[in-house]
């Protein structure tokens, strides 16, 4: 048993987030666009880790949501309801990243 639980101790769980990017026209409208989508994205096994805006530029949103599958948020952010969802909120522009963790320094 002592051997198992080293070795579950031992490897590693790579985790995988999507990296998104919306440049919006209002930060609140989007927000609260945004916001009425959880279930949707709990459903798509999309969890919001956190929102960001830059500094000197607020309508520039940054968020992470760490994912199950990169196929299930492929589907997700492809399905014509999230384009429909994007343009009631006010995005301009976006972009996503599938990005994992490639330790510290």
């Amino acid at each position: 048993m002592a051997g198992r639980i080293t070795e579950i101790q031992n490897s590693e769980v790579s985790m995988t987030y999507m990296l998104c990017r919306n440049r919006v026209a209002d930060f609140a409208r989007w927000k609260t666009v945004f916001t009425s989508h959880a279930a949707a994205h709990m459903d798509a096994d999309l969890r919001l880790i956190h929102i960001w805006r830059a500094v000197e530029e607020p309508n520039n949103v940054f968020f992470l949501f760490e994912i199950a599958s990169i196929e299930k948020a492929k589907a997700f952010i492809s399905d014509p309801e999230a384009a429909k969802a994007g343009e009631s909120s006010g995005v301009v522009d976006g972009e996503y990243h599938f990005v994992e963790d490639a330790g510290g320094y």
